[in-house]
């Protein structure tokens, strides 16, 4: 009955008391009046445990003649060990307990080093790839592409030598080695080792004079024409796929480089997404041209749904700012207006997007004359809210300096949270505030009671208009139309006197 009360009642698997086995002695009860010791320590301890992982108990003493509170002590000991944090059994917890969220890594389509993160699987028409075959060799690695120049080779060596040996195998020149009257059909071939060398000769145009070809041996001249002009071919098609190999402006794409991280902040009153791009070499880039795509999936409205969906997103298309002149790093900028995909996006929403944006650098490399490509790409979490780029360029004696260094660098600037509708819809209120503000102003001004019988009194006296310059618009509305009448009374008098004057 002591132990109703207290706090064991949650945790009976923990403070059982274990029932003694057959044949055993009874355990000892504890007296009634005396109340359980330290219950009340093991109760705070157990409360405290909220993901923690209890050790696992000891075995059951051996003795069974324990008295129940030894025993119970023994659990409390039990309880009272430290206890080992469970690593990773659950989500990671803040400061207060609740659940803190992590935003799942995007898989990237592009990697930053310009990979595309594509494989092809399933593709059971493999033999288009043999339909293109020169393009296929010039696409595997190099080391596919060593093997396949050395094996192409060395196997049309192999079979033109093994012709040759099977020549001078069937005509008899291998039995009449030692036969000077013999003519053979290659001189001085013996067996398949000096067969495979004489091939070699032929098609590699080394001709070191030692086996020569006989006059006597027609089929021998067929085939030597036939393997000079195989030979040939073999030399121009491996040695254009290597030269096209080597001089391929791939690795020309490393030395143009992109910032880690694209930046959202005000330029000229308006938000835009800039990043920044630079040419580590000193032969630059001839009609660079800049693209960016935006890479979000989207379901339509009658719930298609489109995986990696591409936008365009402009970079000065429209202006000729998309051309770029790259001898020194330039700053890419995105500006975020109606037709942007960022035009509704805050902030707070930039956090919980799940996108990616490409960024694509087209040009001709001046030292080849080939077209090179370099991409790169920014998750939404790579892009930083209410940052800048820091200045690079310097001006130093007699040239700019520019300093790599600072490449990547951004520095924080004052940028609104808000959207860029936001921002717009808030520039609108601000004018048209203004533009009524002033407008009540000069409602103001032009009814009040003195000024309008000042000014309507000056516009009616006739000698002042006379011997004005002419008429005088002070109140918009009133005085021009008083003015018009004196103006024409004016003129209608004038008239009178030049009829009178003329009859």
């Amino acid at each position: 009955m002591a132990l109703g009360n207290t706090g064991f009642s949650t945790c009976t698997e923990s403070l059982s008391v274990p029932v003694p086995d057959k044949g055993e002695e009874p355990l000892e009860e504890a007296p009634i009046d005396a109340p359980p010791p330290t219950v009340k320590n093991a109760s705070e301890v157990l409360g405290h445990v909220v993901s923690t992982e209890v050790a696992p108990p000891p075995h059951p003493a051996t003795n069974n003649n324990m008295s129940f509170q030894d025993k119970l002590a023994a659990r409390e000991a039990q309880a009272n060990q430290p206890r080992k944090k469970i690593q990773g059994a659950g989500p990671e917890r803040g400061r207060f307990g609740w659940g803190r969220s992590k935003r799942r890594k995007r898989q990237r389509y592009v990697e930053k080093n310009g990979s595309c993160n594509v494989q092809h699987g399933n593709m059971r028409e493999t033999y288009r790839y043999l339909t293109d075959i020169f393009t296929t060799l010039v696409d595997l690695n190099w080391r596919c592409s060593l093997f396949v120049f050395v094996m192409a080779y060395a196997v049309t060596w192999l079979f033109f030598g093994a012709i040759w040996y099977l020549i001078a195998y069937c005509r008899g020149d291998l039995d009449h080695l030692e036969d000077e009257t013999w003519t053979p059909c290659v001189n001085n071939v013996n067996g398949f080792i000096s067969a495979f060398l004489f091939s070699i000769e032929t098609e590699t145009t080394i001709g070191y004079g030692h086996r020569v070809i006989t006059d006597q041996c027609p089929v021998g001249t067929m085939l030597l024409l036939l393997q000079a002009i195989l030979g040939s071919m073999v030399n121009a098609f491996m040695v254009g796929c290597m030269f096209v190999k080597i001089s391929q402006p791939n690795k020309r794409a490393e030395t143009l480089v992109f910032s880690r991280n694209a930046v959202i902040s005000l330029r000229d009153d308006k938000l835009c997404l800039m990043f920044r791009v630079g040419d580590l070499r000193s032969s630059h880039i001839v009609g660079a041209n800049m693209r960016a795509k935006l890479i979000k999936s989207k379901q339509t409205q009658e719930g298609e749904f489109i995986p990696l969906d591409q936008t365009d997103i402009s970079v000065g298309f429209e202006t000729g700012d998309d051309r770029l002149f790259l001898v020194s790093p330039l700053v890419i900028s995105h500006e975020i207006d109606v037709r942007s995909p960022f035009w509704d996006m805050s902030q707070a929403q930039l956090e919980k997007e799940d996108f990616e944006i490409v960024v694509i650098l087209e040009g001709m490399v001046e030292a080849t004359g080939m077209t090179c490509q370099a991409r790169s790409s920014y998750l939404a979490e790579e892009l930083l809210w209410g940052h800048r780029f820091i200045p690079m360029m310097s001006l130093a004696e007699g040239f700019f300096d520019v300093d790599y260094g600072a490449f990547h660098h951004t520095f924080e600037v004052d940028t609104p949270s808000c959207s860029a509708r936001e921002l717009a819809l808030a520039a609108a209120r601000l004018d048209a505030h203004l533009y009524w503000s002033i407008s009540s102003r000069l409602d103001e001004e032009k009814w009040e009671g003195p000024n309008l019988t000042e000014q309507t009194g000056k516009s009616t006296d006739s000698e002042s208009v006379r011997e004005g310059d002419g008429p005088t618009f002070i109140v918009v509305g009133v005085t021009n139309t008083l003015d018009q009448s004196v103006v024409g009374e004016q003129n209608g008098s004038v008239t009178t006197d030049q009829s009178e004057s003329e009859a």
